[in-house]
């Protein structure tokens, strides 16, 4: 291509300007304030890692059909009535719901922030929990679906991001 016609090519992704470094660090920072991905939260579940207690949000018939092993089972509806007497206030919150085309977790999360919580979404959802090929308990006991290796390594290894 010469000079000419590749000075004609705008950029799609310039057409916004990239913000300043420290407006971006800002901006990167105050998203994991407020948000937890699959792996990280199962790495602090299956560590025992103090601090933080998982929600599912998610409906009775949701719930049954699979959800994170050790979380506690709060819909949405009921996070006001039910949360001051299940969750120590000292904890971070951590709500899922179905998956990225849900917005209930964040509903949640709202919720427990307006009753004072610290509280992360988080991201995927049960879909990439399930995706990762974590296993999960249900109605009828624990399952578990091979790695979609368009979300996580085949391996089943961290992808060390």
């Amino acid at each position: 291509m010469s000079a000419t016609a590749s000075a004609r090519i705008t950029s799609a992704v310039l057409s916004v300007p990239a913000a300043a470094p420290a407006e971006a660090a800002a901006h990167y920072a105050a998203r994991l304030a407020f948000e937890a991905d699959v792996s990280d939260v199962h790495a602090d579940l299956a560590s025992g890692a103090p601090g933080v207690v998982v929600v599912d949000t998610r409906s009775d018939a949701a719930w049954d059909q699979g959800h994170i092993p050790g979380a506690l089972h709060i819909p949405t509806a009921r996070i006001t009535g039910l949360a001051p007497q299940l969750i120590d206030p000292a904890l971070t919150v951590v709500t899922y719901c179905w998956g990225p085309g849900c917005n209930g977790a964040t509903r949640a999360a709202l919720a427990f922030a307006r009753l004072g919580y610290q509280v992360k979404e988080m991201l995927g959802g049960f879909e990439y929990w399930a995706r990762e090929g974590f296993a999960y308990d249900c109605a009828t006991g624990t399952e578990q679906r091979p790695v979609d290796d368009l979300t996580a390594p085949r391996s089943g290894i961290s992808c060390a991001c």
